[in-house]
């Protein structure tokens, strides 16, 4: 099992003795932080025959795709003709998007994908029904695409109807405007008076140069 060092190495490369057309089998877990149990998905990748020393293992969030054993695997082990196993399709990633762009990625460099829990994704064809693979990985890039999509138009309604919502309630979007202290009256008047300067004035007022003059040109 290849862990993702604290330095960011891993030692990942095929030996150079490596016949060029010899496929692997790869299992990848993940999961977001130091304190979770991998055990659940290192059980069910063992259970396919993987090598303990082709299970790339994560400690990292899925918000994205940079974590460390993950752009070892993509980058530096995986070859046309491997195969890489995972226990579900959000151990690649939480966000659909970059799943999406990792099955098309795999799907162009002749990298097979294999989700324990979809069992269609599981199944063996023979030879000269690959078209049935094919098949099932456009499907699952076309639905995650298009969950994607409606995720996106989502998130943009719930943004336009919140908006919406708070401005018919009279609330004032952005920043807050800024308000005069109470002793903003008193402290101006010493300042026009000559009596202070304009830097001792913000002091008094506790207040930045910019805000200090946006107000007293109100």
């Amino acid at each position: 099992m290849i862990f993702a060092n604290n330095n960011g190495t891993i030692k990942t490369e095929r030996n150079k003795g490596d016949k060029e057309m010899e496929s692997r089998i790869y299992g990848y877990a993940r999961v977001s932080t130091k304190e979770q149990c991998l055990d659940r998905q290192l059980i069910a990748l063992r259970e396919q025959g993987i090598e303990e020393r082709n299970i790339i293992v994560d400690k990292e969030s899925g918000k994205d795709l940079e974590r460390k054993g993950y752009q070892a695997l993509i980058n530096t082990m995986l070859r046309r003709g491997d195969t890489l196993i995972i226990k579900s399709l959000d151990r690649l990633s939480r966000n659909k998007c970059d799943i999406k762009k990792e099955l098309e990625r795999f799907k162009e460099n002749g990298i097979r994908l294999k989700v324990i829990d979809l069992p269609t994704t599981m199944i063996d064809f023979p030879d000269g029904q690959e078209w049935v693979m094919e098949m099932v990985n456009n499907i699952l890039i076309e639905v995650l695409g298009t969950i994607a999509e409606q995720e996106r138009n989502s998130i943009k309604q719930r943004q336009a109807e919140g908006i919406a919502a708070a401005k018919e309630k009279g609330a004032e979007l952005g920043r807050p405007k800024a308000q005069k202290p109470e002793n903003w009256d008193s402290v101006i008047a010493e300042m026009k008076a000559g009596n202070i300067t304009a830097t001792k004035a913000m002091e008094m007022l506790n207040m930045k140069r910019t805000t200090f003059y946006k107000l007293l040109n109100q």
